[in-house]
């Protein structure tokens, strides 16, 4: 199969498939958010304080790992050279700093985004594939995709920088199908996205849902990584992104274990409690 990117011309506009579901990604966790938040009776407008942050902080800090790992300054200024994982510490950072602006209690608001982050990230990764960037290795299997036009396009030269190796006198210029892992990690976090919102009413302390994201969200990366082409593989097959995920499943580990069951009554924020209700209290 051989898929070219997705790009909408509006004029002298141009929307591509990564910047469109990157939007719905947001609108999408934003609504998750905001539907927790009414069926806890709480402000709903905090969904939007939360996206905001999100976005900001996603950006600038997905930007500002990319230019420490290459130490390419003038990435600063170009419309790509992104990585997930500074975008992902970037937002979290936002996030928190501005539920503290309103006196809201970082595990509540790392609780309330758990199963929206899975969500996100799911489309987030449909963004990537109709770009046809972040795929995998050469591959067999029938649903193998290439990708002509990728970033880069996998052609045999362009996979051999990125540490796959083709037997001697293979045409560099060679089109080769690979592992579609955008849509692996679409699936996987989707499946997380509906296991962490069907437990939103946990018996544990507040903060436990995040924390399972953390694991889920590590071993998943992890996994994918084994068949992603990847030009940072620091330790034989593993990658900088692999030493991550296993730096994140072992503090989700450990909080799913310290919050495993609640210290005191879950009582719900009361900077949040609509103006109305708070008013008549």
């Amino acid at each position: 199969m051989t898929v070219y990117p997705f790009v909408l011309h509006l004029g002298p506009l141009e929307l591509t498939g990564y910047g469109l579901m990157m939007m719905v990604a947001f609108l999408m966790a934003g609504w998750a958010i905001q539907l927790d938040l009414r069926q806890r009776s709480l402000d709903e407008d905090y969904a939007a304080d939360i996206i905001i942050a999100g976005v900001i902080g996603g950006l600038v800090g997905a930007k500002l790992w990319y230019v420490l790992l290459t130490a390419d300054a003038d990435a600063l200024f170009r419309r790509g050279g992104f990585v997930w994982y500074g975008g992902f510490l970037g937002a979290v950072v936002a996030i928190l700093l501005n539920g503290w602006r309103r006196r809201v209690p970082p595990r509540f608001t790392a609780e309330i985004c758990a199963a929206p982050l899975a969500l996100g990230y799911s489309l987030g990764r449909v963004g990537c594939f109709l770009v046809n960037d972040d795929y995998g290795i050469p591959s067999n299997l029938p649903w193998a995709m290439k990708f002509p036009q990728g970033l880069p396009p996998t052609t045999v030269a362009n996979l051999e920088a990125m540490h796959v190796h083709f037997p001697l006198g293979t045409d560099p210029m060679r089109l080769v199908a690979v592992h579609p892992t955008q849509l692996y990690e679409t699936a996987i976090m989707f499946l997380v996205f509906l296991w962490l919102w069907k437990r939103r009413e946990h018996g544990h302390a507040v903060g436990w849902l995040f924390a399972g994201y953390l694991v889920f969200a590590g071993a998943e990366r992890f996994l994918v990584e084994f068949v992603r082409s990847k030009d940072d593989r620091i330790l034989g097959a593993f990658t900088l992104a692999q030493g991550t995920s296993i730096l994140l499943m072992i503090v989700g580990g450990l909080l799913m274990y310290l919050w495993r069951t609640p210290t005191s009554p879950q009582t719900l924020p009361e900077s949040l409690r609509p103006k109305e209700i708070a008013l008549r209290a």
